[in-house]
Order: C-alpha cells, then sequence, then structure tokens
C-alpha cells in the first residue's frame, strides 16, 4: 500500500511541477508578446478626444501652466505610474490610453508620479 501512496505523491508532484513550468513559460511569452506588441502601437495624438481630456502633450515643457495649474516641475510621462514603458525608450504603452503609445517626455492631467 505505501508504495502505491509513493507512486500518487510522486506522479501527483510531477504534474505539479509540470505545471509549474508550463505556467511560467507562458508568462514569460506574454511578457515577450506585451514588450514586441508595446514598440508597435500607434502614437497618441493630441488631437485624439480622450487626449484632448486630459490636456495631453508630447513634451510637457509646452503644458499650458495657466490652464493646468496642477504642473509640478519634472512631470512627464515617463516618471507616471500610468506609463508602463522601458526605460529610455522615447514611447511606450500608457494604461490611461489603451491601444496607444505616449510621448516618454510628454505629460497629461491625470500625471500620478511613481512612488
Amino acid at each position: 500500500m505505501s508504495d502505491t501512496k509513493n507512486s500518487s505523491r510522486r506522479g501527483f508532484l510531477q504534474i505539479l511541477g509540470a505545471a509549474g513550468a508550463l505556467a511560467l513559460g507562458a508568462a514569460q511569452e506574454r511578457e515577450a508578446w506585451a514588450q514586441g506588441a508595446a514598440a508597435e502601437l500607434p502614437h497618441l495624438s493630441p488631437a485624439d478626444p480622450t487626449a484632448k481630456a486630459l490636456g495631453y502633450v508630447e513634451d510637457a515643457s509646452k503644458v499650458d501652466k495657466t490652464k493646468f495649474p496642477t504642473l509640478k516641475p519634472g512631470a512627464r510621462c515617463s516618471n507616471c505610474n500610468f506609463y508602463q514603458g522601458a526605460a529610455g525608450k522615447a514611447f511606450g504603452p500608457c494604461q490611461l490610453f489603451p491601444g496607444k503609445s505616449v510621448n516618454a517626455a510628454g505629460w497629461c492631467a491625470s500625471h500620478s508620479p511613481k512612488a
């Protein structure tokens, strides 16, 4: 009976290990796909209705400070919590603008500094 018990346990652990390896592989594939897909996203136009509503500009130094007094010095997309682009890249995806990439040097009124 203990042989059966050990076989069952061994089989379960093998299945568990295989499932873990598959999950890890899937996660790595998803990450690689996301990075590749982000490189292909179209750039957000400041004329886009959502971009207009949030005051998005491609250059944070050109924000109208009378219109957006909440602008903090040094705030830009690259240091925002919503920005998901890779460090050093000119453009990257933003959670606020799905399917588009924003300029890392840009800014919008929903800027939320990274902690």
